[in-house]
């Protein structure tokens, strides 16, 4: 990454902003320190002016600490001002900056800038990124909660249904497991709050199921209704609500259709639309590990974005002492998931990866950390091809990673 440029490491400013959600903690030093006294500006334009007229018209860096959304607005008007102008730090950064001043257990606003600042002066911190890279990862985040409030609600169903119909809906290894996403899981929901528990004919549950039933499953779910228990007492009222979360079940997954689609534009407008080349590698998964990476210029090396991921594992070395310890976890979690989703996906697609999983497994290396290892391969490639723009070809890839003794 470049670091800062020479007028301001010489006579330009660096301002640094610990936002919040009400106003946002400034500080504008030059080389000697504060220029003035700390202050703390409304999160609105008018702060925003106030600002630009504490910095005047010389060169300066703004070094802004990333704590989820609120610092977001900042950023992106600064970054219209003053293209270049601004530095993003994570919230870890910023503790290990306070930890290196000494004031690691005594967190506040100043110390925060003080740490901000001491962070800019070393030519660090990431740039912003370009607004179609926002966009994508603000979808991608929406997605992320939508698929979080959709599992808890899932598991709600099932226990409402077993409620009004007990030993209906097995759980898995217990016999044929009801999947509540396809037809049959939505045709037999929908006859569970119609009819308050009580088994319907095949013809209801096809009527309901929203898609293809065919006549031999629904007579299979109809004869197995049949034989469950009775309703409890108050079946009507457990109806009632099973009718309401049902139509939230089916408005979370339109939604997260919808998010879908935006994805697919978005991820055709930037450079992630290669990952999509990938066997297994589809819309989402692509989007959701390009949206953290991109730009790609920002990592010298694919070992760089696979220890920013967090996957990377831990070493202490001291004297003669060399230990290897578990994944290190620094960066982000979704960024994490996201390259793990690819290697998943290309484990059980890409023949190469089939391969390359096969060897591990001679290796004693299974699950979980199969997995991880097979992670390093997939970000070593998915850097290439962020980089370059050249679409995956397994048997190239193959004959290359051969040719290395990889």
């Amino acid at each position: 990454m470049p670091g800062l440029p020479r007028e301001i490491l010489d006579g330009g400013l660096i301002v640094a902003i610990d936002p919040g959600k009400v106003t946002h903690r400034v500080w504008v030093t030059d080389r000697d320190g504060l220029m003035d006294r700390p202050v703390s500006l409304p999160n609105s334009r008018v702060g925003l002016q106030r600002l630009e007229a504490l910095v005047g018209p010389v060169p300066a860096t703004f070094a802004i600490e990333a704590t989820g959304a609120l610092h977001r607005a900042w950023a992106a008007e600064l970054e219209r001002r003053r293209p270049g102008a601004l530095r993003i730090f994570a919230p870890s950064q910023t503790a290990a900056a306070r930890a290196q001043l000494g004031t690691r257990r005594f967190k506040t606003d100043d110390r925060d800038c003080a740490a901000l600042v001491w962070l800019a002066r070393q030519g660090v911190g990431r740039p912003a990124r370009s607004s179609e890279v926002e966009a994508m990862l603000a979808a991608v985040s929406h997605r992320r909660q939508l698929v979080l409030a959709l599992k808890p609600l899932r598991q709600r169903l099932h226990d409402q249904l077993n409620a009004l119909a007990p030993g209906l809906s097995a759980p898995a290894r217990h016999g044929r497991v009801l999947l509540l996403e396809t037809p049959t899981g939505r045709g037999v929901l929908a006859c569970a709050a119609a009819f308050a528990g009580r088994a319907p004919s095949v013809r209801s549950l096809q009527a309901r199921a929203g898609g293809r039933l065919s006549e031999a499953t629904a007579g299979f779910w109809v004869a197995r209704w049949k034989q469950c228990l009775a309703p409890p007492a108050d079946a009507e009222l457990r109806a009632a609500r099973l009718a309401r979360d049902l139509d939230r079940f089916d408005a979370l997954r339109a939604d997260i259709a919808f998010v879908d689609a935006q994805l697919e534009q978005l991820l055709a407008a930037s450079a992630g639309q290669v990952l999509t080349t990938l066997p297994g590698v589809a819309t989402v998964r692509a989007a959701a590990f390009a949206a953290y990476t991109l730009p790609v210029e920002r990592f010298a090396t694919p070992e760089r974005l696979y220890s920013a991921t967090g996957l990377a594992p831990a070493s202490y070395e001291s004297a003669t002492i060399h230990r290897r310890g578990a994944i290190a976890r620094t960066g982000l979690p979704e960024h994490r998931d996201a390259l793990m989703a690819i290697a998943w996906g290309l484990g059980q697609h890409a023949p190469a990866f089939r391969e390359r999983h096969r060897e591990l497994a001679a290796h004693g290396k299974t699950g979980i950390a199969a997995r991880v290892a097979l992670a390093r391969h997939a970000c070593r490639l998915c850097w290439r091809l962020l980089l370059t723009q050249r679409p995956y070809d397994d048997r190239r890839y193959d004959r290359a990673r051969r040719d290395r003794g990889r």
